[in-house]
């Protein structure tokens, strides 16, 4: 029988993120309630009740995702209202996987109402569907939030542990199809990462510095995938209806500084759109609508 656990205050944040990180310190990662023993992923849900949205705070959002002001939340808001429980499910001794080195693959928000500026939500979030990849093991967290009784917006996250009990026959990932040529150029500063990780509560620091890039592995910061998809979305919003599904694929990383190209198209009753390379035309991300 599943567990569900109710979560009081924020979460995530500079704590949230060093609890993440304490299964990656050697003999840190050792000690009871930190080691990761599991195979298999933990029977709980986490909640968090009576959630109010911040005005001010969905303001700050929008300029730094690059959305006009609006009486409703942009469709990718309520993800700074339920990555707090990604980070507490993945930072709980029961998780068979460190927060910190996990990879965020895929992400798919279904909005079933446009939400107020001043609503007040309960968020319900379980990992699910644990499986083989092509490049390791992964699995999803899903939420579902409601206003009022009535659900209003789910999302899937797809992460990926690289490496571990990968098979050549295991999930390839969905199918985004070709990038979208893009148009529209869009200039990135180097402290990109550091001003979506103040509003989005996500301060992992392959985001912030050159330095803390570096001890994981990249050259330089990166930015972080669900603010470009926010941005991709930014620039599609006013062409989507109310009740629709917008599901990415995050694919090369995308250096800060930098320059990233933004185009869509309309295919299949929905719309088509990708962030690539301006120089190679390599996807950083591609999605579509429906």
């Amino acid at each position: 029988m599943t567990e569900t656990r109710v979560l009081h205050g924020e979460g995530g944040g500079v704590t949230g993120m060093l609890r993440a990180a304490l299964p990656t310190i050697p003999g840190v990662n050792q000690l009871p309630g930190v080691r990761k023993t599991s195979r298999t992923l933990p029977d709980l849900a986490l909640r968090r009740e009576g959630v109010q949205v911040d005005p001010a705070h969905v303001r700050r959002y929008a300029e730094v995702c690059g959305f006009p002001p609006h009486d409703v939340l942009p469709l990718t808001y309520l993800h700074m209202i339920a990555f707090p429980l990604h980070l507490a499910l993945m930072s709980d001794a029961s998780f068979p996987f460190p927060a910190i080195g996990t990879v965020h693959l895929e992400n798919a928000i279904t909005r079933h109402a446009h939400v107020g500026l001043d609503a007040v939500v309960d968020v319900h979030l379980q990992a699910q569907n644990l499986r083989a990849h092509t490049k390791g093991t992964a699995f999803d967290m899903v939420v579902s939030i409601e206003e009022a009784g009535r659900t209003v917006w789910t999302s899937t996250s797809t992460y990926l542990r690289v490496g571990t009990g990968k098979s050549e026959d295991g999930d390839r990932g969905t199918d985004f199809g070709e990038a979208v040529p893009g148009a529209a150029q869009w200039r990135l500063p180097a402290n990109l990462g550091r001003e979506y990780a103040a509003v989005s509560g996500d301060s992992n620091p392959i985001h912030l510095y050159p330095v803390t890039a570096k001890a994981f592995g990249f050259p330089r910061q990166i930015a972080h995938g669900m603010w470009t998809k926010a941005r991709a979305v930014a620039g599609i919003e006013n062409r989507l209806p109310e009740q629709v599904e917008v599901a990415v694929g995050f694919k090369k990383p995308v250096f800060l500084p930098g320059a990233v190209r933004f185009g869509f198209r309309e295919q299949d009753g929905g719309l088509q759109f990708a962030v690539t390379n301006p120089r190679t035309g390599a996807p950083h991300l591609v999605g579509r609508s429906r």
